[in-house]
């Protein structure tokens, strides 16, 4: 279904355009199905530019500040010995771990409580607004607008200096709010605008934050670099400092204990007594031991002297070493350097960098193309009505032999006489071409009298034989219409005509009173009241009159009714040498003009072929090409 509905897209191209058998989808007929759907086609681009050109004159304008910092990669000298793949999952550690620490929220209070964006009314999200924020800007613009052009003190009120201006309901809302809900606000503002991105695999990373302010986005950027290398230098200080303290508490516990060593050994010694009765550690008041201290008592078969003296040096080394740790550690804290440098400070940005003002307008036009080309492939899927002549020929079986053009600017079907009126025009080259491709109809008998039949009323059947039997007049040729259709009667109501008989030479049969002229077009007509009186959609009655009364005649075309009249206005259709099928493009239903090919079948009617009314399609060019070629 689907292939053949694309193939019949291009369905002009079968009558005087090689190819015209295909049944594959090609180049003609997708141009053919651009030219048909091309309104429908453009339209939603154009929509999607006034969309695209909504959101930009209501959206606020964002800049985006840069900084650039480097991370100095700290490896031990062991591990940079081993091979470059432990040492890239360690840096990309460190790097990702760097990462964590410019997302985290201590940064981020740093810089709020630096720059006191708690209380700055420029600091705001960066969201875009919702669509009732949208549309009440747009009645500000209009209200602006016209406010400027006839209200002179107006425009002379202060204009806010900026998109973000604040609004009184905001206000009225933050200021309920409390100091730690604020402030939270404010924290999930600044992580929102706050963007982290390690630059490749290198150890720099790009620090970026958004603002409706281009100076307080380049602030703010290059606060967040300076606390991020002043966290680490005060992370570090204050590991120096708890360092520091734990070395002082420790010298003053070894000192103690050395000292005690120290005391115990000289009194060992200068008593000569290797037996002292007392514990390492103890106290010796009056010389006598009073307090026990750490360790287990000497008694008369504890340690010896070298024992003591080796215990006493052994807590003087301890001591010596933190101290000298004690006071490595003090020497260079004042020396302490973190480990990122800022290698690119952020500056004010010139242009915002978003809304990108191209990119969505592109993003509008073909987001709009796309929907239009979807909307009208799914219309050309769907579609059920007459278009193209391949159409024609694939689902109804019958040749299309005509395809005329709508007629002025209103796109109307034209007049009775357009052919008279205007013969240069696309419509009467046309109909020049389908009354040619009548007289090479295959058919069983000559083609003197025609039927014009239609599927509704509306197709522009009394158009196409008005003209059709002005054509024939003009070539020579006596030509009657006889209007059968009285149910609307368009050609008796529209055409003039005489009430006189058309000729002195007839054989004064009844019919001779009945039959007129028009008056301009050199044609006679049977109007509608005569028809409705001799029964002519009775098959033996019209039979009788065509061969016995109206035998003077070359041509003789009959508007019959359209099927939406009735099955019983086609009957008589079946004593003509054949008929015309007339369907208007786009309009026509093809299950409609399908149930009017049955039941000609059913009445064995000769069926000429179809003729499309009000085409709109582009391919008519194929016609002005053939028209040139014969010199028409």
């Amino acid at each position: 279904m689907l292939e053949r509905q694309w193939s019949a897209a291009a369905g002009q191209q079968n009558l005087y355009g090689p190819g015209g058998d295909s049944e594959f989808i090609g180049f003609a007929d997708i141009t053919s199905f651009v030219r048909q759907r091309i309104f429908l086609i453009m339209a939603f681009p154009l929509l999607g530019l006034l969309g695209a050109g909504f959101s930009l004159a209501t959206t606020d304008s964002i800049f985006t500040a840069r900084t650039q910092i480097l991370i100095e990669p700290k490896i031990p000298e062991l591990l940079q010995r081993q091979s470059g793949e432990i040492n890239l999952s360690l840096d990309t550690s460190q790097v990702e771990t760097q990462l964590a620490v410019l997302r985290s929220e201590k940064i981020a209070l740093m810089v709020i409580e630096e720059l006191d964006l708690v209380d700055n009314p420029r600091f705001k999200s960066v969201s875009s607004p919702s669509m009732v924020e949208r549309v009440g800007r747009i009645k500000e613009m209009v209200v602006d607008m016209l406010a400027l052009d006839g209200d002179p003190q107006h425009q002379a009120m202060p204009k806010p200096a900026s998109p973000i201006a604040d609004r009184s309901e905001t206000k009225a809302v933050i200021a309920q709010l409390s100091e730690f809900e604020r402030r939270r606000i404010v924290v999930e503002t600044f992580r929102e605008s706050l963007g982290v991105q390690r630059v490749g695999v290198s150890y720099a990373i790009d620090i970026t934050f958004q603002s409706h302010d281009p100076a307080l986005a380049a602030k703010v950027a290059n606060a967040t670099a300076a606390a991020f290398v002043r966290e680490q230098l005060e992370t570090r200080a204050a590991a120096a400092r708890e360092g520091v303290a734990w070395l002082e508490k420790r010298i003053e516990e070894v000192r103690t204990q050395m000292n005690l060593a120290t005391q115990v050994t000289q009194e060992f010694r200068a008593k000569h007594d290797y037996s002292v009765g007392r514990q390492l550690g103890a106290t010796i008041v009056d010389g006598e031991v009073v307090a026990s201290g750490q360790g287990e008592g000497i008694t008369r078969n504890g340690p010896t002297l070298e024992e003591l003296e080796v215990t006493a040096d052994t807590y003087r080394k301890m001591y010596e070493s933190l101290l000298a740790a004690f006071t490595s550690s003090v020497n260079q804290q004042p020396y302490l350097i973190a480990d990122a440098r800022v290698i690119t400070p952020a500056t004010r940005p010139l242009a915002a960098s978003h809304p990108r003002k191209k990119f969505v307008l592109a993003l509008g036009g073909l987001s709009g193309l796309m929907a239009g080309f979807g909307l009208a492939f799914a219309r050309h899927t769907l579609d059920r009505t007459i278009r193209t002549s391949r159409q024609v020929r694939d689902e109804l079986g019958f040749d299309c032999v005509g395809e005329l053009p709508p007629v002025g600017f209103l796109r109307g079907f034209g007049q009775l006489d357009d052919v008279l009126r205007r013969p240069e025009s696309l419509f009467s080259r046309n109909l020049r071409h389908t009354k040619g491709a009548i007289s090479l109809a295959d058919v069983a008998h000559p083609l003197r009298c025609i039927g014009v039949t239609s599927a509704t009323p509306d197709d522009g059947k009394s158009t196409v034989a008005s003209n059709l039997a002005a054509l024939y007049a003009v070539s020579g040729m006596r030509t009657l219409v006889i209007d059968a259709d009285g149910f609307h009667s368009t050609l008796t109501k529209r055409l003039p005509h005489s009430q006189a008989p058309a000729g002195e030479n007839r054989d004064g049969a009844e019919i001779e009173g009945q039959i007129t002229s028009v008056p301009g077009l050199q044609f006679d007509l049977l109007p509608s009241p005569a028809s409705d009186t001799l029964r002519l959609i009775t098959p033996k009655n019209l039979e009788a009159l065509l061969v016995n009364e109206l035998d003077s005649y070359e041509i003789i075309i009959v508007d019959l009714p359209p099927f939406t009249s009735g099955v019983h206005g086609l009957v008589a259709a079946s004593v003509l040498d054949g008929v015309l099928i007339v369907a208007e493009w786009g309009k026509t239903p093809l299950d409609l003009v399908g149930e009017l090919s049955r039941i000609l079948r059913i009445t064995k009617t000769a069926v000429i072929g179809v003729v499309m009314t009000k085409v709109r399609s582009l391919s008519t060019r194929q016609y002005r090409k053939r028209a040139t070629q014969t010199g028409h």
